[in-house]
This record gives structure tokens, C-alpha cells and sequence, in this order.
């Protein structure tokens, strides 16, 4: 599939990408490579999954660890097929996007990764990751020395009370809401609506800064997800002196190794190095090419075709998002020399069938389908062993708290499906309660998936009406809490590497409304206990909650067939060095790619 972007939480309804794979990648943590064995991969995925830490400031000081046989000079030819839809860092909250992001901004903190699936949260403009004090409630930030734009301008303070306060403005109406809705609430427009471009700012009792260097975030809860909520590209620093409000996303300021030298929309980007970056304040990015020039409009069959041939400019390309295209895996894959020119990994989206539980109400029905499900036939769609494996549950491999062994449903044993329990499970269940309404988005892609549910339901006795949604409105039709369906493809990822990112969006019963992201409407008080419970825990204690909460979902509830965990798969040019998997992103690792000539 394509980059899978949509905005809220990383979500995807299924065929969001009609025709194309679930797959792009990147890696040395070449992220998992025999594509053969998944429950191989799922393990050494689960094994790279860990609980993200937090840095202290020796670890957050520059500059950024050498990567073997790094040379400098050069400019990187980078392939997309969608243009950019902002470049204004508050608006950002998609993974193109976000990719150039980490090219040309900064934020208070960041990710780095150490190439064998560890993540840890380092200061970025910030001196280390973050101080907690009050029981989490409040958390200290101090900047370091010497951190300036790209006109010179020293950053400050009041460039970060801006950064947080513009994103309260109207204007900002596509970027993360986490910050925001933590400061002042799920209205926090009506406390700030001019996003403090008046006379009126957040009152100290919320976002303090006493000094040039010095911020304090004051929340009503304890927020140990902080550090890595603002490593979001969302939550970069935008310059007050230089904030043109909604042009803005036209010509950002940079704060990061490069900086935009031409940006015509929709057709290319071109950056240049930002003199003003200093390497020693960054512990993750490096500054090797000269330049990378982006080209909008080059389909993912033409970038394959590209790399594969790996001609002029292609030797020194990149895919951003892109993946290879499905029907050239097999060109690929069978050239030795151009398979080794690839990245490969999970992304971080589950895809599942949500049961909407206002009507599919007896378990054993749920249950029975689970067990059903051919997801071979369903991941065959997708391009086989490339473009996805069978899920045994709802974590993503990606995932901190991901446990490979966990297959409550048997999905990773029969993951043609299980009939004879199926039947088993719907011997006593009325013939009414075994017919289910599916919605299906009207694409090639969505058809092929109705067509293998319907193969494989029909074997048990369930009889599947499905029930053809246009494209363009079918994540608001299934939003809706009244709606006609019984079940639906859906998919997510985390927003950051956390299980909170998941199971509170698409699991809480707060979350429950017209749009919102609880397809099944799950609203159970234990799943709420310990949620919130969760929410107040450092990660590495909260990761044994979340997956208490997460197999009390699954197995008492169901909410969701696991189907399949969407992979990655991406090719770049003989001339690129420092090519790996980034398993935060689940993109090809921006930060230290050079030129190897």
C-alpha cells in the first residue's frame, strides 16, 4: 500500500490504497528478511520491540554516532508518487510528510534508534528527554546552548509558548491534538482560539517559562507519554519572528541539517544544507549529502522500474513512502544483486474485522468467524508473503508489548482458518444471528478481500451480504455509531511506540461518537480500569497492563478479527549507504543515508 496517511492516529480503512501493497520498508536492522516464515518474523519483530527509554543528557548530546563508511558530498534523488499535503510542522501528521520533516526541523525531543529495534526518546533542542516531577503531572524541559534557524535567529522559550500556542489556532486543523486536548481539554480552541497570536497566551498554571531556556508543562494527570508525544514532526519549533501563520506551510523555517532552496507543489522539493545547524546539539541526524531533490508524480511502477534498473540518477534514489510495486516483487526478489538493494520490516498497522457490537452481540458468532478467517487468501491479495503475514492478535509486531506467542484463536496454526471449530462454535446459534451484513469499499482491492470472506464464511454456515460503500465515504460511514453493518476491514498504527496510542482510540468507551476511531464500540469498565491505569505508568511498568488490557479484549470481548500485519518493502539505488529499516517510523532511515560515491 501506499504510506497508509491518514491523519487521526495513523488509521486506515483497508483499500485506502486500492491496487497497491502493504509493503515499503527500510533497514539494516534490515527489519525481517525471509518473508517466508511468519511466525519467524513476527518473533525477531517482537524481539526489536521494545519499551522505548529515555535519555538522559549524555545521551542526548551531539553529535550523532558515525555511521561506518559514511562519506559527504552528493545529492539524494528522492521518488514520491503524492505531493506533500503541508510543510507547516503543525500540520504534519502523516508519513511523508514526516519523513522530510526530520530533514528539516526539531522539536524539543526526538527518536533515535540503535539499528537492532531499541528506541529511546533523547533531548533534541531540549538538553535530555524531559523532567517529571508532581507524580508525572509536570514535566521541565531546558534547551540547550546554541540552537538557531536557519536566518541565525537563536531559538527560546517563547519560540516553543508559540510552537504550542499556534496550535490552537483555526488554521491548524490537520496536525496531532495530543499536546492541546492534554493542556486544556478536547475544546482547548475556546482557551487559546487565536492560538496566541494576540495579547492573550495559556496562563503560567499550564505552559510556563520562566527563562529564555527554561519550559514546564503543567498537566492535571500524570503524563509519562510526554517525551515521545513531542518527537511527533507535529510538534516541531515553528520561529515566532517568522511564523506567517497559514502561508507558513509554503515556506517553513528550518531548524534541522537542510533547508527548502525551491518547493514548487505538487511537482518537486529541493533541499540544501543548512548552514546554521550545528552537529554537535544533535544526537541524531547527520548532514553527509550536499542536497536531496524530491520528484512528485513518479508512480510506484515507475520507481520500481527505476531502481530495478538502477541507471544514472536512480543509483543515487530513494523510495520515501513508496513501495516496490506488486506485480515487480518477483523482479526483485529473483536478482540477487537488486534484493540486496532493499529494506524490509513491518509496518505498524494491524488489520482487522470489526465487529460492530451494538449488533453482532452473541460472542460465539465472533468467535466463530475469527476462527474461519482464511487470512492466506486474504494476504494473497495483498501480495503475498511481502506484503503481509497472518496476525495472531491486535498488537502489531512494531509494537511495544508485542507478544509473538500470543495466538489465543489459533491464527498463526490455521491461518487458512479453522472450520471444524467454527462450526463447532455456531452448532446452537440461531440461523438468524449467522447473517452478516459486510461493507466494502467499490474498489478492485476491497473486492478481492469481500470475495475471499465470503469463501471462507460460507464454509461454516454464515451467510455474508455484502454491502458495496463508495471510497470516498466509507470511513464516515462506518464511523457513524448508527450505521447498517455488522463488519468491516479496518487497520491501525501507533502514533508513537506506545500501546496507549492504540488500544485508547480504538478501545475506549470515552472514545465512542460519530467518527470516532471505536469501530466495534467497545465500552467495557474493566478495558476503561485499566486504561487508566496505563496511562499513569512509565512505559516499561505500563507495557504489562496494556497487555492485561489487550488479552482481556481479545479473548472476553473480540471486538476485531486479526487478519493480517501489513509489511514493508522498499528498493533504493546501488550509490545510497546507510540504508536501514527505521522501526519507529517504518520507513526507510532518513537520518544517515549518504552517497557512497
Amino acid at each position: 500500500m501506499k504510506s497508509f496517511t491518514s491523519r487521526r492516529a495513523r488509521a486506515i480503512v483497508v483499500a485506502i490504497a486500492a491496487g497497491s501493497l502493504a509493503l515499503t520498508g527500510c533497514s539494516e536492522n534490515k527489519g525481517t528478511n525471509s518473508n517466508k516464515d511468519s511466525k519467524e518474523d513476527q518473533k525477531e519483530a517482537a524481539a526489536q520491540s521494545k519499551a522505548v527509554t529515555y535519555a538522559d543528557a549524555a545521551a542526548s548530546t551531539g553529535p550523532a554516532e558515525e555511521v561506518p563508511g559514511a562519506k559527504s558530498g552528493g545529492t539524494i534523488t528522492v521518488y514520491q508518487e503524492a505531493g506533500l499535503s503541508h510543510l507547516d510542522p503543525g500540520q504534519i501528521y502523516v508519513s511523508d510528510a514526516g519523513q522530510v520533516a526530520n530533514l528539516l526541523f526539531r522539536g524539543l525531543t526526538n527518536f533515535e534508534e540503535d539499528g537492532k529495534g531499541g528506541v529511546s526518546v533523547v533531548g533534541d533542542l531540549a538538553t535530555d528527554s524531559g523532567k517529571s516531577s508532581d507524580g508525572g503531572k509536570t514535566w521541565t524541559f531546558t534547551l540547550k546552548d546554541g540552537i538557531k534557524d536557519q536566518n541565525g535567529k537563536e531559538i527560546t522559550s517563547a519560540d516553543v509558548r508559540h510552537t504550542v500556542e499556534r496550535q490552537y489556532a483555526e488554521f491548524i486543523f490537520d496536525g496531532p491534538t495530543y499536546l492541546q486536548t492534554w493542556l486544556s481539554g478536547a475544546d482547548y480552541r475556546k482557551a487559546l482560539p487565536d492560538g496566541g497570536f494576540g495579547s492573550k497566551h495559556l496562563p503560567d498554571s499550564v505552559l510556563e517559562t520562566p527563562d529564555d531556556k527554561t519550559i514546564v508543562f503543567h498537566f492535571d494527570t500524570a503524563r509519562p507519554d510526554l517525551p515521545q508525544t513531542l518527537a511527533m514532526p507535529g510538534y516541531s519549533i515553528v520561529p515566532e519572528e517568522t511564523d506567517t501563520k497559514e502561508k507558513y506551510d509554503k515556506a517553513p523555517v528550518s531548524t534541522g541539517p537542510y533547508k527548502i532552496a525551491e518547493y514548487k507543489v505538487g511537482k518537486s522539493l529541493k533541499l540544501v544544507k543548512n548552514d546554521q545547524w550545528d552537529p554537535k546539539t544533535d544526537a541524531v541526524r547527520h548532514q553527509y549529502v550536499d542536497g536531496w531533490n524530491v520528484d512528485f508524480g513518479v508512480t510506484e511502477s515507475t520507481q520500481t522500474k527505476r531502481l530495478i534498473a538502477d541507471q544514472g540518477d536512480a543509483k543515487n534514489a530513494i523510495q520515501l513512502t513508496g513501495a516496490v510495486e506488486s506485480t515487480q516483487i518477483q523482479d526483485v526478489i529473483g536478482d540477487a544483486a537488486v534484493n540486496k538493494r532493499t529494506i524490509k520490516g513491518y509496518q505498524p498497522y494491524v488489520m482487522v474485522l470489526n465487529f460492530n457490537l451494538d449488533r453482532v452481540k452473541n460472542k460465539k458468532v465472533r468467535d466463530a468467524v475469527t476462527y474461519a478467517i482464511n487470512s492466506k487468501s486474504l494476504i494473497a491479495g495483498e501480495g503475498g508473503a511481502y506484503g503481509g503475514d497472518p496476525a495472531p492478535n491486535l498488537f502489531a509486531p512494531t509494537l511495544p508489548g508485542y507478544e509473538a506467542d500470543y495466538d489465543p484463536y489459533g491464527r498463526l496454526k490455521t491461518p487458512q482458518g479453522n472450520i471444524e471449530k467454527a462450526k463447532e462454535l455456531l452448532a446452537d446459534v440461531p440461523a438468524a444471528e449467522k447473517k452478516l451484513v459486510l461493507a466494502y469499499r467499490n474498489s478492485e482491492n476491497e473486492q478481492k478481500r469481500k470475495v475471499a470472506l465470503e469463501d471462507a464464511l460460507s464454509k461454516v454456515g454464515i451467510d455474508l451480504v455484502a454491502k458495496e460503500v463508495d471510497a470516498a465515504s466509507f470511513t464516515e460511514q462506518i464511523g457513524k455509531l448508527d450505521n447498517p453493518y455488522d463488519v468491516y476491514i479496518t487497520g491501525w498504527g501507533q502514533d508513537w511506540p506506545s500501546p496507549g496510542t492504540v488500544v485508547t482510540p480504538i478501545y475506549d468507551g470515552d472514545q465512542i461518537a460519530d467518527g470516532s476511531p471505536n469501530y466495534s464500540h467497545v465500552n467495557d469498565p474493566k478495558v476503561q480500569e485499566l486504561i487508566k491505569k496505563a496511562l499513569t505508568q512509565e512505559p516499561t511498568e505500563a507495557l504489562k497492563t496494556w497487555q492485561e488490557a489487550h488479552h482481556y479484549i481479545l479473548e472476553e470481548i473480540n471486538p476485531a478479527a486479526p487478519l493480517w500485519y501489513a509489511k514493508q518493502f522498499q528498493l533504493y539505488g546501488s550509490n545510497i549507504g546507510g540504508a536501514r529499516y527505521s522501526t519507529e517510523s517504518s520507513y526507510i532511515d532518513v537520518t544517515r543515508l549518504f552517497l557512497k560515491s
